[in-house]
Formats: C-alpha cells, structure tokens, sequence
C-alpha cells in the first residue's frame, strides 16, 4: 500500500488533522495507485471550505468527518477521470458519484453523509461562483434512518433549572451573567426548540416581548426560508428582564458594544458578542458533567418536542418552529410521547419562589 499524508492548517492549540489515503489496486503486472489526494486547484479550495467551517466554529471532529467524505469524492475524481477542472463538475460527474457511492457502500446513512457533505461543499463552490449551479441537489439521499429520540429527562431538566437559579444569585457579578446566560441558553433550546447554529448568531432585535398578555417571541433566520417566529415560555420575559440589565451594566464595565443576545466572557470581563454553536456545546458540556445528568442541546431540544405535543401543539406548527419541511415524519416522538412527560409551569415556580428567599 502507498499512502499520502494530507495535514491541514488548524488553529492555535488545536492539533492536526493527518489522514492517510491511498490505495494499490491489484490487477495487471503494473498495479496501479488511486489516492484521494486532490488536484491542486481542488485542494487550495477544500482548504479554504474547511476554514470556513472551522471559523463556523465546527468542532474538530465535525472537520474531520468532513475531510472524510470529501476525501471519497477525490478518490472517485483520481479513479475515474483523468483531469477535470472545478468549472466542468456537471451533472453527469455528480450522477456517476451516486452511483459510485452505491455500489461502494452498502450503509444508506454512509452514502447520504457523504452526499450531503459533497452538497454543502458545492454550495461553497456555487457562493464562489466557480460553478453555475449544485447538481448535488438533484442526487436523490438515501432514507435517513431515523433514531428513536432520547430526550433529556424531566428530572434531569428540573435538576438544571434549579441549579441554573441558583448559581445566577452569586456575589460575583460576571459568574452573575454568565449564569442567567445560560438560563436564557435553556429556555431557547427548552422552551422554543431552537439549534445551536440558531443561538450562536441571536440578536436581542430577534426577541419580541408581548404586549396585552402575548407570549415572548424569538425571530428565527432561517438560511433556505424566510424567517419566521416561534413562541417562548412565559417565563422567559422575566429572565429576560434581569438579563438585560446586568449584561448592560457588565457591558459598560467592560467596555464594549454589541448587538448579540449571547456572549464570550472570561471570569473578569466580556470579551465579545455572539457564542459559537461549540461554544455552547461546551457549555453544556461543563453541566452535565458536573450535575451528572443526561444533557446536551440536542437531547433537551428533544424534551421541548415532546413537551409540544404533551401540550397539544399541532404537528404542522412544530414542523415549522423546528424549521422542518412539511414531509418531515414526527411519528417516533408521537409515538413515544406518553413515556415522556414534561411540565413548564414548574421552571417560572422554581424562579420567582427563589427570587422570594
């Protein structure tokens, strides 16, 4: 076997990535050696892709993954065509990928990965203008397998509600607005269902507090539809309250401006608006390792599905706050929903009797 080490540039106390490609192909007396290595053009601009990801704030491993698909379609590039400029990637090119990758793997979720990836990076392409169109888009995906949901519990969501309350009455004013932060991080994700890649970008023009009894409002941009807005908890127009207060108060103490809702901050200072999605992963990371609870964003945005339809909240409408098509099946949460029980009322009772103490 021969191999290529391919390691890209990565950012400052990050490792690098090296993946090792290539193959011998037995056949004739001369074997002949298909890598993945890419053609020059092709891999000044695979670089660039990734560090677009990577200033997305994509993990490590996300890159990684993504280097991986990419680095099948080199192979397929190197095993089927003698030269091809980016400019001529048609139609028939991508077709013959399909099907490449079905008589290549047998996984439906391993072909669908590898053509969603080949579709974002066409995208990349598209935005560049190197190519007039994504014929990805017309690749049919393998059925999505679709997992049974394992939400957060509800106990586990009251044990970091509480804690969350409690660590926001410190004397320390930045750990202070760190921690109502963070509240606002869970009612986001608990109480309106929304994706880390939603929160990381949040405005505080995108929260609407209702006027007359109206329920608080988020404003979601979302990058295939026009944008659209999903109702809060009750509670969180209180948290809200609080929150700006003392962000404003820490923001002049730091001096700085911004119009983010979220934040960077050391333990002395804010350091910069907005909040990477692994920022936020981290984040939540750090609670449920130290509460010893089952949690991450996706397992609580679960919990807030399931929570809509214990509340009788129509299908159709918790397609469209979760930003999902109308095809999208939610039968798995349907039928799962009576194991599940969850109750909001409980997060403004925990809040306003710690307030009283």
């Amino acid at each position: 076997m021969s191999t290529f080490t391919q390691t890209t540039p990565t950012t400052q106390n990050t490792p690098p990535i090296t993946i090792v490609t290539g193959t011998t192909v037995p056949g004739s007396s001369e074997a002949k050696t298909l890598t993945s290595t890419p053609s020059p053009e092709l891999f000044a601009l695979e670089q660039e892709f990734y560090a677009n990801l990577r200033a997305q704030g994509k993990s490590q491993n996300t890159l990684k993954n993504y280097k991986t698909d990419l680095d099948c379609f080199n192979y397929y590039l190197n095993s089927e065509y003698a030269s091809v400029e980016v400019k001529n990637f048609d139609q028939a090119l991508v077709t013959n990928y399909g099907q490449y990758l079905e008589k290549k793997y047998s996984s439906d979720n391993s072909r669908r990965r590898r053509v969603q990836a080949l579709r974002i990076f066409f995208d990349f392409l598209l935005s560049k203008g190197l190519v007039s169109g994504n014929p990805v888009r017309k690749l049919p995906t393998s059925p999505k397998f679709l997992d049974i949901p394992r939400p957060t519990p509800f106990i586990d969501v009251k044990t970091l509600w509480t804690y969350l309350v409690e660590e926001s009455h410190s004397q320390d004013k930045i750990q202070e607005l760190l921690s109502k932060r963070n509240q606002i991080l869970f009612l986001l994700i608990f109480g309106a269902g929304l994706k880390v890649s939603d929160l990381s970008e949040l405005s505080v023009n995108d929260i609407t507090i209702g006027k007359n009894g109206e329920e608080p409002r988020v404003l979601i941009h979302h990058p295939k539809r026009d944008a659209y807005t999903v109702a809060l908890p009750r509670i969180f127009e209180k948290v809200y309250a609080d929150y700006l207060v003392i962000l404003e108060e820490m923001k002049a103490k730091s001096q700085i401006t911004f119009d983010n809702l979220l934040f960077y901050a050391n333990p002395y200072r804010i350091i910069s608006g907005g909040l990477s999605a692994r920022g936020i992963e981290i984040i939540f990371e750090d609670y449920r390792n130290k509460l010893m609870i089952t949690l991450t964003p996706k397992s609580l945005r679960q919990a807030c599905i399931f929570k809509w339809i214990q509340q009788q909240k129509n299908v159709s409408l918790i397609k469209e706050w979760l930003g999902l098509a109308p095809s999208y099946d939610l039968k798995l949460y349907l039928e799962h929903a009576p194991n599940f029980l969850y109750n909001e009322d409980i997060l403004e009772d925990i809040y306003t009797n710690y307030k009283k103490q």
